[in-house]
């Protein structure tokens, strides 16, 4: 929301009407009360008839660097402090009470901050009567001479009122009477509470035009109060026991056969006069929670809502009697609001229950400012957002009201003085806003059928009656409608007649005395009735003779009485063509609400499955993130665990070697011995043929090739040169020497030794990228317990996505040997040497793979 500074508040452009229903914008009336004293700093000032300019107090613009300038706020009228409590009633509550008599209800509530005079503007006080006296003033003087009388109308405990007939009323008076519950109205002014009398003027008093004589009427008010959200009933007659005081009960809110929202059990009081209503209204004032605080001596602590409701019906054809048709019944009501002030805590030093209270006050109101915002943005942009009515019981009580089913005015009430600065901007913001909602124009009341006048009409046909039976013999009106009147009122009530003590000789003897005096009464009733029929058809038997000397006048008459029928013939065929339209039309209505409710169904059904849905593939999502992790758990612990075999596999293959090698080691000094013998014995023995070679497969070691010795060799033979055989990896290739860090170094005379190779701990594709084999040297625990080698060998090729892949194609195993296994024995002598070495040359490769046999040199301790 824009504000021009030193400026009038630029106004949203009018909404446009739709569905042909006109709408009017919540009228907000701003009132300034006076200063408390006149040194106090002001900050509120009043530019025109519609504007005030709010200005921030000195100390507020030093500490927030003039964030807070003057602003200006417009309204539909403001009303200066000089402003009487007549004038603020002219504008606002007259209206109102004008649109109560047409049928049409009326909302009109105060709002501001506590201490603004929002109580003082509803109320009123000795000699200011506020807008409540005044507007139950106006309607009694409205409508005093055309109620009905008490228990005609009566309140169904369903917002709604029944009519009872005269008999059924006559019967609820005498009981009243007899119960002494209900105080009788006073019969004048003179009678009217004093305080009361005191508020309004008679020069004050104002009377409705526009009141319709034909029609009878009955004022029903009550009285509840908003606290804490609960809502009580203040005209609740509760019994107060002094041992055990009881809490009042709380009501509930109900919806009534016309979706308007009511208090559910809420006493209704049937007053006909102003002096009854407005001492009703007090008993239910002295109940209300009001209490001392830092900001006011007698702060409302709760929302007070006063409803006058009246109930009107139409006369008969004849004009004597109300129709006893509950349909024909209209009634209206209007409901003055007090609301309770908005208030910081900081500032009143709230504890207990009085900041629970406040808590309460300021979350209502805050639910009725949503409200309002989200009315205004439905109406201005098109949305259709649920307003929260049921958040708060304010909003609830009062939906009807913002739906279209009345006038809705709201007062604020400011309090010009400094302190009451940043919460009189909030009031300004919200009033501003609220006047921005529009609400449907309430439709003007249904009409009867009926011809107008006939109330008047009746009592000029008594009047002229009465005179011409006063000049024929005696008057009818004067005397025996009195007398029938006075009878009737006289007529005893019954009085207990339960009996509970067999010698009870006083009730019985009570019972038939007060039955023959209704009995006797009875008779002069049928008496009078009967007399006075009798003169009625003597009058009737004058006016026929009368009459038959005006036939002419009689003829002229009837013709335009038949014209006029003519012209209601038409009008009726016209309301009844008009009718089938609306019902068409109706039925046409009904058609595309249920087609949106099932469309709009339909829409959250298929919501309701999209959510569904998406919730099924976020399980399945998280599901398959839980089993990635779980598997990602159970590879890197099979992994440790292998690595841990390995390593354990190691040491024992390491231990093995270390104990072949001492073996080698103690086998080549026997021979070394054997040798040495021969060469000092002068001659050696024939060279025995070389056994041919076993190729092996893919050896990447050295192996020599051994000779037996014999004991006599000649000293002319050379020495023996081992031959080595290469094995398939020491080709051209070049090799990725794939070798894990956890690998135990082997102290072996044999390694496998490969040449053009790149020797990597962990492959990567730029090593593969520039080789074409590949060896895995992997190291594991052989079953008799020592560390064996395999050289798992591959061949590296392209894949069509640019990367390099590995086809394994041969496994080369590396073995140690323990001298001291069981498996073998020691022998002395020449014997041994030839036999060991004849086994280590014969080893052939088996089944795809070859082995060798790795010299180790023994280590010495």
């Amino acid at each position: 929301m824009q504000r021009a500074w030193k400026g009038k508040t630029p106004r949203r452009p009018a909404l446009k009407k739709t569905n042909n229903v006109e709408k009017d914008p919540v009228g907000v009336y701003c009132r300034i009360r006076p200063l408390g004293a006149e040194d106090e700093e002001c900050c509120v000032e009043m530019i025109s008839s519609s504007t005030i300019q709010l200005h921030a107090p000195d100390g507020l613009k030093a500490n927030r660097n003039g964030e807070y300038k003057e602003t200006q706020y417009s309204f539909t009228k403001v009303f200066g402090i000089n402003t009487g409590q007549m004038e603020l009633f002219e504008d606002v509550a007259r209206p109102l009470v004008e649109d109560l008599i047409q049928c049409k209800n009326g909302l009109l509530f105060t709002y501001g901050v506590t201490g603004s005079g929002k109580t003082y503007t509803m109320t009123g006080s000795p000699g200011e009567g506020g807008l409540l006296p005044r507007s139950l003033d106006m309607l009694f003087n409205s409508i005093g001479p055309f109620q009905a009388k008490r228990f005609v109308f009566k309140p169904d405990d369903k917002n709604g009122i029944d009519i009872q007939s005269q008999v059924d009323a006559l019967l609820e008076r005498q009981k009243r009477d007899s119960q002494q519950s209900v105080p009788k109205t006073p019969s004048s002014r003179q009678k009217a509470d004093l305080e009361f009398a005191d508020m309004i003027t008679p020069e004050e008093s104002r009377k409705s035009k526009n009141i319709d004589e034909d029609c009878s009427y009955s004022v029903f008010v009550s009285y509840v109060e908003i606290y804490n959200n609960y809502i009580y009933d203040l005209l609740e007659d509760a019994q107060f026991d002094s041992v055990r005081p009881k809490p009042p009960q709380s009501r509930i809110l109900r919806e009534d056969q016309n979706h308007n929202m009511y208090v559910a059990g809420c006493t209704e009081v049937e007053v006909k006069s102003t002096e009854e209503a407005f001492e009703v209204f007090w008993k239910g004032q002295k109940k209300r929670r009001i209490a001392n605080t830092q900001l006011n001596r007698e702060s409302s602590r709760s929302h007070s809502v006063f409803t006058v409701k009246l109930a009107q019906a139409p006369l008969d054809a004849d004009g004597d009697y109300i129709l006893q048709d509950k349909n024909q019944v209209n009634v209206s009501q209007l409901c003055l609001v007090d609301l309770a002030g908005s208030e910081r805590t900081s500032r009143t030093r709230a504890e207990g229950s009085r900041l629970r209270e406040a808590g309460n006050i300021n979350q209502s109101l805050m639910t009725l400012r949503t409200c309002m915002e989200i009315l205004r943005e439905n109406q201005m942009c098109g949305t259709n957002k649920m307003v929260p009515y049921r958040d708060s019981k304010v909003t609830h009580l009062f939906k009807n009201y913002f739906d279209g089913e009345g006038k809705v005015k709201m007062i604020v009430c400011v309090n010009p003085k400094a302190d009451d600065y940043e919460e009189t901007v909030l009031v300004m913001r919200f009033a501003e806003m609220t006047q921005e909602v529009e609400v449907a124009r309430p439709v003007d009341r249904p009409i009867y059928h009926l011809a107008a006048g006939r109330r008047h009409r009746n009592q000029a046909f008594k009047d002229e009656l009465s005179r011409r039976l006063e000049e024929r013999g005696g008057p009818v009106n004067g005397g025996d409608s009195a007398l029938m009147n006075q009878l009737i009122e006289s007529l005893p009530a019954l009085p207990p007649c339960e009996l509970v003590d067999p010698t009870d000789d006083q009730t019985l003897p009570r019972l038939i005395e007060v039955l023959e005096q209704r009995h006797r009464i009875r008779q002069m009733m049928t008496e009078q009735v009967t007399h006075t029929a009798n003169k009625v058809k003597f009058m009737l038997q004058q006016f026929d003779s009368q009459m038959s000397s005006k036939d002419t006048f009689v003829h002229d008459q009837q013709s335009k009485l038949n014209e006029k029928e003519k012209v209601i013939l038409n009008q009726k065929t016209e309301i009844e063509r008009l009718e089938k339209k609306s019902k068409t039309l109706e039925y046409k209505i009904d058609i595309l609400q249920k087609t949106t409710e099932m469309y709009e169904q339909d829409k959250r059904s298929l919501q309701q499955e999209l959510e569904g849905q998406e919730q099924m593939l976020q399980k399945e999502l998280s599901e398959r993130r839980r089993m990635e992790q779980r598997m990602q758990g159970v590879v890197t612990d099979t992994k440790l665990k292998w690595e841990k075999e390995c390593e354990r596999r190691v040491n024992a293959k390491q231990l093995e070697m270390q104990n072949k090698l001492w073996v080698k080691d103690e086998k080549l000094k026997q021979l070394k011995a054997i040798v040495t013998e021969n060469s000092s014995g002068g001659s050696f023995p024939p060279e025995p043929p070389k056994k041919p070679e076993r190729p092996s497969r893919e050896r990447d070691h050295t192996m020599p090739q051994k000779r037996s010795a014999s004991p006599t060799a000649l000293p002319t033979v050379p020495p023996v040169r081992p031959t080595h055989r290469r094995s398939r990896s020491a080709g051209g290739e070049k090799w990725v020497d794939h070798k894990p860090a956890s690998n135990l170094e082997l102290d072996t005379v044999m390694q496998p030794i490969i040449p053009n190779a790149i020797k990597v701990s962990t492959p990567n594709e730029k090593a593969l990228s520039k080789c074409h084999k590949y060896v895995l040297r992997h190291q594991e625990l052989a079953s008799d317990g020592e560390i064996e080698t395999k050289l798992i060998k591959g061949d590296v090729f392209k894949t069509r996505g640019g990367g390099q892949a590995v086809q394994f194609t041969d496994i080369e195993t590396l073995k140690q040997e323990c001298p001291t296994a069981p498996s073998r024995k020691r022998r002395s002598g020449s014997d041994e040497g030839p036999a060991q070495t004849e086994d280590i040359e014969n080893r052939a490769p088996v089944g795809g793979t070859s082995s060798s046999n790795g010299y180790q040199k023994r280590r010495r301790p």
